[in-house]
């Protein structure tokens, strides 16, 4: 499970500098700890990505937007394409290895507009993110329970559950970046048996599985639209929302050793990694379908889990959902874990309202304490719509897909635009930057339309996509809050003067 750049990325280049003088080159005084090594960075990508969270949590939605075909090509396919945005990601990641990451990469390559709005809008992807996994990882619960002691879930106690996930992964974040590096290296093996176990159970108990033909040829729409390529294009939501958050690596480059070279090995390794595994567990779920109908209108609320019930029993059904809960609780924490650094970062440089609270440090675990606990808030109120609509569990995941997925584009886009302005890191593609970043921009640009489309037919306040509405108020507020902010607002030169130095050291608490 490791992967090395590529032979031409060492070509021309110098030996890879301290990582703690390349920061203060980079503008930023070192203040979070670096005890986070090259698979532990690499591991809470991969957490974040979770297999075991987006596939899951999904599934029935992919059951009636294309169906099994849509759902395995449209993986096989989405996953490509993402394994291109990543390498062009992970090649601006190994030049500005800081915890800023996506917004410090425009602001360096584009200017301070650029860096503006792609940190609010990765910003808004994270917290929506958060949100998205933590409340799936309550539905998931409730199904649990419902299964083990006859509790019926609803909206209200998933909220309960969701509420208490959020401050056990807020908690675990406290305790700072090694324990959450040690998370995310047994989530490793956790998402791989799990996916390993599900799929061998899947494949041998039951006596009855899909054909083939099934699987990779049959097209469901269930959404109302007529057009077969609409409702196809709208079912790759299933693997663009599951191949998101990778940026996590980025995000915890201050916090790895040897970052210009792990980050950027993290980022396009998590996505491989995962395009392998969730193939083969999207394929078992399928395979293993008895009753389509009854799995897309099971009583438990997750799709999945009917599958298990009808395929192994209630009893197997029960432990096969308590690992895939596990694995999505490393999920949310990793993702906690992520989002925190982005509010320090941007608050670090003055870009949120309060930027002087958010951005302190605990001088004890060297861990941005007030950001986390902004981030864990952010997400809880992002989900409270869920306790009068029971499609709002879709609008959070569409807020985390239509945030996050252009703020990935954008530094790709300028660093194309920067031709040989820009300073390669380590990590580089060499000749094969520009085809692979074209493509990755391309391939945004497609899927941030897409994921605005209405997904239903006929669209209704409950069923209507809010994505774009998601989009347009956040571009809205980072508008208005820039002409607030603007005039303190940036990234800063190589840090190195007495003033600097002071206002660093009055943020660690």
């Amino acid at each position: 499970m490791s992967i090395s750049p590529p032979k031409w990325s060492d070509s021309g280049r110098t030996p890879p500098k301290d990582e703690e003088e390349r920061l203060r080159e980079l503008g930023y005084q070192p203040v979070l700890a670096r005890r986070m090594g090259g698979f532990g960075n690499f591991a809470i990508s991969f957490s974040v990505i979770s297999i075991l969270s987006g596939c899951m949590t999904l599934y029935g939605f992919g059951l009636g937007t294309g169906g099994p075909a849509v759902m395995m090509w449209g993986w096989l396919g989405v996953g490509l394409f993402v394994l291109c945005v990543g390498m062009a990601l992970a090649e601006v990641t190994s030049a500005y290895p800081t915890s800023g990451a996506l917004y410090y990469m425009a602001d360096r390559l584009g200017g301070r507009k650029w860096g503006w709005y792609t940190g609010w809008l990765n910003l808004l992807g994270l917290l929506g993110a958060i949100a998205g996994i933590d409340y799936g990882c309550a539905l998931f619960t409730g199904a649990f329970l419902n299964l083990q002691w006859g509790i019926e879930p609803t909206p209200g106690s998933t909220m309960i559950i969701f509420i208490c996930i959020l401050l056990l992964h807020a908690t675990l974040n406290l305790f700072g970046v090694r324990l959450v590096s040690l998370l995310n290296s047994v989530s490793v093996w956790w998402h791989l048996g799990g996916v390993a176990l599900i799929v061998g159970a899947l494949a041998i108990v039951p006596s009855d599985h899909q054909s083939p033909e099934f699987v990779f040829g049959e097209f469901v729409n269930g959404t109302g639209w007529d057009n077969p390529l609409y409702v196809a294009a709208i079912g790759l939501l299933l693997a663009q929302y599951t191949f998101s958050g990778y940026d996590a690596s980025a995000h915890l480059s201050e916090e790895t050793s040897n970052a210009s070279v792990a980050a950027a090995k993290g980022i396009v390794r998590s996505i491989w990694v995962s395009w392998i595994a969730g193939f083969a567990l999207l394929a078992g779920l399928t395979f293993a379908i008895q009753d389509y109908a009854g799995t897309q209108d099971t009583a438990t609320g997750v799709p999945p889990a009917q599958i298990f019930i009808d395929a192994l029993g209630t009893g197997a059904a029960t432990a096969l959902l308590l690992v895939v809960i596990v694995a999505q609780l490393f999920c949310g924490n990793a993702e906690v874990a992520a989002a925190s650094r982005m509010v320090f970062a941007f608050s670090r440089d003055n870009a949120l309202p309060g930027s002087a609270l958010w951005r302190k440090v605990s001088s004890r675990t060297q861990t941005p304490v007030p950001a986390v606990w902004l981030s864990v808030t952010f997400a809880c109120l992002l989900a409270v719509p869920s306790l009068y609509s029971a499609t709002a569990y879709g609008a959070v995941t569409a807020i985390n897909v239509i945030g996050i997925t252009p703020a990935y584009a954008i530094p790709i886009y300028l660093r194309l635009r920067a031709g040989n302005r820009f300073q390669p890191g380590p990590w580089s593609l060499g000749r094969w930057s520009r085809p692979i970043g074209w493509t990755a921009v391309v391939w945004v640009a497609c899927v941030t339309v897409l994921f605005c489309l209405p997904q239903s037919n006929p669209v209704t306040v409950d069923s209507m996509n809010y994505a774009s509405i998601a989009l347009a108020a956040v571009l809205i507020l980072a508008t208005v809050w820039w002409f607030v902010a603007r005039h303190s607002y940036g990234t800063p030169a190589a840090y190195g003067t007495a003033r600097e130095q002071a206002e660093i050291a009055e943020n660690i608490v």
